[in-house]
Formats: C-alpha cells, structure tokens, sequence
C-alpha cells in the first residue's frame, strides 16, 4: 500500500489546494451520476461538468506541486483525509433524502451554488501576481460560466415546476444552505493570499454570490433558509463523516499499485 505524503503549511500552497480539492472532490461527486441520471443529455452533461473540473483541478494541482516538489497524482491521491482542504459542501454524498442514493435536486442545486462561487472568484484571480494562477483562471472562467448556466436553468425549471419538484428542491436548498457559510468565509489562509497579491478572500466574492444566487431562486420561487450559527470546516482539515469513504474510493488504485499509470 502506498504511503501518504505530508505537506505544509504554506499558506500559499493552502490557498492553491483549496481551489484544487473544492474541485476535485466535486468532479468525483458528479462523476457518480455517469449512467444514473434521469436523462441521457443530462447524463452527458454532468459527466461533462465533472471533466471540466478535473482539468482545472490538475492545473492548479501542477502549480501546487511547484510549491510543494509532489506530481498532480500524488496530491491527487497520496494525501490523508485531513490534508485534503476542500469544501465540506462538495464532499458530501449526493443523495441526502432518505432513500435516495443519488437526489438530482440536491446535486444540481451544489453545483449552481458552487459554480456561482468560482464565478466571480476566478474573475478576480485573472489579476493575481502569480501568472500561472492567472492564466488557470482564465481558462476555468469560460467553463464555470456554462457550469453556472445550465446548473441554474434547472434550479428554475424544478423549482418553479410542480409541487413535487418544487418541494424537492426546496428541500435540497435547506439541506444545502448550512455549508454555505463556510464558502463564502474568510481566515487567515485567505488574508495571506489576499495581502500577497495571489488571489481574493473568499469572503470577498460573498455580494456577487448572494446576488446571482438571490436573482435565480426568485425566479424558482424557492427561498433561501435562515442563517445558522452552524459553520463547516472542510477547508481546514476537519471534514464531514462522508470524506473518507470518498477518499477510500478514489484513493484505491494509486494506494494498491504505486506508480501506476494509463
């Protein structure tokens, strides 16, 4: 079994790979759909949206590895659960009704309500003093711009739809709303990229989300929960019970044979 890697604590290498893992474990997530979603086009669009994800995932993972001397699939695949520094939100398991292995509205209500997150995030980092950064930007853009689209015409079609798709994505919106927060934070890890030039807070991009986000759940007839005192934590670390069961899956050829590769 392959041994894990250990990485540190540089913040610009943190700020890098939360960007990298936020991607990665929610292209993992979609890629679960492949073959069971409710439609062959949307089938083929979800697996289209989670490929997006993985190249921007490797970019950002090659210049990470420039800061911390590993290859993409090594810190793709060689990390401990409590290295990985994505989003709790894109970790969690795609269907959260009872019953229900994979819930649509839930997964396309996530990837709207991350899409609308990179958006303006990815905007802001085209200006980063890092070039390379700069240009991953620009590319990701493109993508997350139809990601956001397309995620958010069917947050309209269901929510304003019949009562049952109504009150499923209103459903899926109370479960989601929670992890929000954690999204749209700022910490220290955010500061430091922020004060060297590197890229915005997370916080920063928090007005643009709530503004695109706002606009398409009026238009869904669906309303946004109460805030909660509840915040997660996935971006430092400490992840949700689903995490390491992804990690088991996604993790078992590259543990089982070092160094393999296509």
């Amino acid at each position: 079994m392959q041994a894990s890697i250990s990485i540190s604590t540089d913040p610009k290498l943190r700020y890098v790979l939360r960007l990298a893992d936020t991607c990665l474990i929610l292209a993992q997530r979609l890629g679960e759909w492949c073959g069971h979603a409710p439609a062959l086009e949307e089938d083929i669009a979800l697996t289209n949206i989670a490929l997006d994800l993985v190249g921007q995932s490797r970019l950002l993972y090659a210049l990470a590895g420039q800061l911390s001397g590993y290859t993409e699939d090594q810190l793709a695949f060689l990390r401990d659960e409590r290295d990985y520094v994505n989003l709790t939100l894109v970790e969690l398991p795609n269907g959260v009704r009872k019953g229900l292995t994979n819930d649509f509205a839930f997964s396309i209500l996530r990837v709207f309500a991350v899409a609308s997150f990179l958006k303006p995030l990815w905007q802001r980092l085209q200006t980063s003093n890092d070039t390379e950064l700069a240009a991953v930007a620009g590319k990701a853009l493109k993508e997350v711009r139809y990601h956001q689209q397309h995620a958010g015409d069917w947050v309209v079609r269901l929510g304003d739809g019949t009562d049952e798709s109504h009150h499923r994505m209103q459903d899926a919106l109370n479960q989601l709303w929670p992890y929000t927060t954690e999204m749209l934070s700022s910490d220290a890890v955010d500061e430091a990229a922020h004060d060297a030039g590197l890229g915005p807070r997370f916080g920063d991009v928090k007005a643009d989300w709530l503004a695109d986000v706002s606009a398409v759940l009026t238009a869904a007839t669906l309303q946004a929960p109460k805030a909660t005192a509840f915040v997660s934590t996935g971006k430092t670390g400490r992840h949700s019970e689903h995490m390491g069961f992804l990690l088991a899956d996604m993790q078992h050829l590259q543990r089982s044979f070092p160094g393999g590769v296509w």
